[in-house]
């Protein structure tokens, strides 16, 4: 199978996928404790029995029991240096299941880790742990990969490069959405599609997490923009608890029934996922029989991305602002601080243009004295947790762009390609490989033509050597190149020429930088608002600009009214409303008071100057307790707030509860003699991930919240036995008893540990939480409350303990 093959496959019809393994496993003897692919080589007839079931029922494409077989998961069994074996000799078993009439794809699925920058795992670190496992499926003879049931962006972008850099298979990805259709690390829909087709996946999608109802929703807003296949592999509904055993709520009959409407909204591979079975595949094919794919023609659009967030721009969207001020050029503050590998500054200047309107934030960290590629990756990482807008990578180096390209967890844009061929053979690849836009730069090596027909001939032949790559006139946006007009006066007509070009002849996004223009003169502002003010009337897409100048805001607000680029007048109107461009006064971080300082960092996760900042506070001689109970409490409470109402998301809860740490760590040894006068004790928990589950990141940021807000946290791990919780919990005296399950087949461990807890008398409260279990379900086994994110446990830790 190649990627044309697929291609064709995809357009002809609608494709069966198969539906669960891991509930059928479990329902023929795969214990709780063990690893799965270990149980399955041990028991080849088990697997065999179950794909040739799907088969038989319809299914075109069976993923191979891969799941788990990375070497960071397979390290909680000891059996990490079996990658390259088991996912050879898995593939193989499906494949010799499947026969000649059904493909088999390698399963790739998430680590339990987090990446940079959201995490501590490096990235590439995280790529070759896939590469490692995709060698093995290799090996043994599949068809095409499959990663999936991602939760976090970044991972899924680091194993789609693992297959695209092993090998020209095709690729499907497709992450878990919950049912507000978000990725446990705040990734929409939109974002999730344009990031994964831009990078090179062949089909894009959703599995697990939630039944056909709710995937509907993802679908809706996938299809428009997609320009692969879209996939579902919904649950069958929510699981619940019988007789001890777990299952789930929907029928193959119903479940069936919801083909034709996902095959109506434009999906085009469909399956299922947790507690679906043959027979819910079997439906599946009765229902799509007769039906063809129905291909949505994606409306043409222009869109960069951050991990968060997607911004379309073009034609028909207001004149988007790139963001000019993260480059050291004339910043001397600026210029310091990254020379001595602090970045205040940039954070700083980041959220200012952000707040001032900048869409789009353009980096820039070339200078004398420091390792470019290292500040700007330092920098991406930051900008990448900090704001949600996305970037546009500026280096005059190949080099510097790629290596910052590859950690970007979105579509970035890339300053610039001109038709230098020192350049132009080397960025054009980079770009196409890992799905960015680029600005094309009408120069060459014989320099700027300072007539448009000149640059007409340049960005003509570049659209040209960029289509060889793959690259589209919807991948590029051109720069007209301003020049001043203080040393040419024809210049500037010259610049909006081939923006009005571009945007009639050619059909190019455009993009200028605006005070270039005005370099020279005097009272330069004017200058600059009215070239943009032209620029709007020739067609002008972006413009790299400072976003606090408030006369260029105005224009360009203007602008988008007159030229019907803002619908009904409506962003006009919600900012210019009380008849004034005056913006209220905000009080700068700098002129707060210290302990508002501190305040703001824990809102901000600054964990970079939350400590320089503690120690001016103490010799201001503010009390530790003080700052804590005043402060860092009321800080962090703010914050669990601002994500309750989806102002906040994974990523800045992680990134201030992180800081919160680094603050209480400084100040512990301080408190020691308070505590010990006061006599109070913490309320303690014992937390653990229940027998046979080896996922932890939502465990994790619990635990960090909990000690946070002040609880005695005792971790136990993954895996853990239901004996050994009730033995910790005895030992600590613990008040609360936390359990997380992420699977299906390990929830029920949740039941054992209640009634064990029940049996041996303990008091503590038990709470649980996990992606498969809900309010219904604690209240099914016994447990004293649900939790479903970290925020509410910390509340309900609190509200168990008569804290609140």
């Amino acid at each position: 199978m190649n990627k044309e093959l697929f291609r064709q496959m995809a357009a002809e019809k609608i494709i069966l996928l198969d539906g669960a393994t891991g509930t059928e496993l479990q329902k023929r003897g795969l214990p709780q404790d063990a690893c799965p692919e270990e149980w399955v080589l041990a028991h080849p007839q088990v697997l065999t029995e179950i794909q040739r079931a799907y088969i038989e029922a319809g299914s075109e494409i069976l993923l191979a029991c891969t799941f788990g077989a990375n070497r960071i998961k397979l390290a909680e069994f000891g059996l990490q240096d079996q990658v390259a074996e088991f996912n050879r000799d898995l593939a193989m078993l499906s494949k010799e299941a499947a026969g000649a009439g059904c493909l088999v794809a390698g399963d790739l699925a998430p680590t339990g880790k987090f990446v940079e920058p959201f995490g501590d795992m490096k990235f590439d670190e995280l790529v070759d742990v896939y590469k490692e496992q995709v060698r093995g499926l290799l090996a043994g003879g599949v068809d095409l990969f499959v990663v999936e049931t991602m939760i976090d962006l970044q991972e899924t972008r680091a194993a789609v490069l693992a297959v695209k850099e092993a090998c020209d298979l095709p690729v499907i990805a497709s992450m878990t959405f919950d049912t507000s259709a978000r990725t446990l690390t705040a990734s929409d829909p939109v974002t999730v599609l344009i990031t994964l087709q831009s990078l090179g996946a062949d089909a894009v999608g959703a599995n697990c997490s939630t039944g056909p109802q709710d995937m509907l929703r993802v679908v809706e807003q996938m299809v428009p923009y997609a320009r692969v296949p879209v996939m579902v592999k919904p649950n069958a509904g929510l699981p619940r608890l019988v007789e001890g055993h777990t299952v789930f709520d929907m029928g193959p009959e119903e479940f069936g029934r919801y083909a034709v409407d996902f095959v109506a909204k434009g999906v085009g591979l469909i399956g299922g996922c947790c507690g679906t079975t043959p027979l819910h595949i079997k439906s599946l094919r009765d229902n799509l029989a007769g039906l063809k794919p129905v291909r949505q023609e994606p409306q043409p659009f222009r869109a960069l991305s951050s991990a968060r967030k997607t911004v379309f721009f073009g034609d028909t969207f207001p004149v988007t602002v790139v963001g000019e001020r993260i480059n050291p050029t004339g910043k001397k503050q600026l210029s310091e601080e990254l020379k001595s590998g602090k970045l205040t500054e940039v954070r700083r200047l980041a959220v200012e243009q952000v707040e001032n309107g900048a869409a789009i934030l353009d980096v820039n960290v070339g200078m004398p004295g420091i390792d470019e590629k290292k500040t700007m990756l330092e920098v991406v990482k930051l900008l990448s947790n900090v704001v949600e807008a996305p970037l546009c990578l500026d280096s005059s180096s190949p080099g510097v762009l790629e290596a910052a390209l590859r950690i970007y967890p979105g579509r970035a844009l890339i300053n610039s390609i001109s038709a230098e061929k020192a350049k132009l053979g080397r960025l054009l690849p980079i770009a196409r490989k890992y799905g960015a836009m680029f600005i094309l730069l009408p120069l060459s090596d014989e320099g700027i033509p300072e007539i448009a027909p000149g640059r007409y001939e340049i960005i003509q032949n570049i659209i040209s050597a960029a289509a060889e790559h793959g690259l589209g006139t919807g991948d590029i946006v051109v720069d007209g190149l301003v020049m001043s007009v203080s040393s040419n006066q024809t210049a500037a007509e010259e610049t909006l020429k081939v923006v009005g070009w571009c945007n009639e002849e050619v059909g190019c996004a455009t993009i200028v930088g605006l005070s270039n223009v005005s370099f020279g003169l005097p009272n330069r502002g004017y200058i600059n608002a009215a070239f943009l003010a032209m620029g709007i009337g020739r067609g002008l897409s972006m413009a790299i600009a400072n976003p606090s100048n408030e006369l260029l805001m105005a224009i360009k607000a203007a602008g988008d009214v007159l030229t019907a680029r803002d619908k009904n007048s409506l962003a006009y109107i919600t900012k210019y409303a009380e008849g004034t461009v005056a913006k209220p006064k905000k009080v700068e971080k700098q002129n707060l008071k210290t302990v508002n300082r501190i305040y703001q960092s824990i809102l901000e996760g600054d964990r970079e100057n939350v400590v320089g900042l503690l120690q001016a506070a103490l010799t201001e001689e503010v009390q530790p307790s003080g700052i804590i109970d005043g402060y860092l409490i009321p800080a962090i409470t703010e914050v669990g707030n601002l994500y309750e109402e989806k102002k906040y998301f994974l990523p800045q809860l992680i990134q201030s509860a992180e800081t919160m740490k680094t603050a209480f760590d400084y100040l512990a040894p301080f408190l020691a003699g308070d505590r010990e006068k006061s006599g109070k004790q913490s309320p303690v928990v014992v937390i653990a991930t229940v027998k046979g589950d080896i996922h932890d990141i939502g465990k994790n940021i619990v635990v960090l919240m909990l000690r946070n807000n002040g609880f005695t946290v005792h971790d136990l791990g993954k895996n853990v036995s239901a004996e050994r919780i009730i033995s910790a919990a005895k030992e600590s005296r613990a008040q609360i008893i936390g359990l997380s399950a992420l699977l299906t087949t390990t929830m029920v461990e949740m039941k054992t540990v209640v009634e064990l807890a029940r049996r041996e008398g303990l008091e503590a409260k038990i709470m649980i939480g996990g992606a498969v279990v809900n309010e219904s379900y604690a209240v099914e086994i016994g447990a004293d409350g649900y939790s479903k994110d970290a925020y509410n446990a910390v509340k309900l830790a609190r509200k168990l303990c008569c804290l609140e």
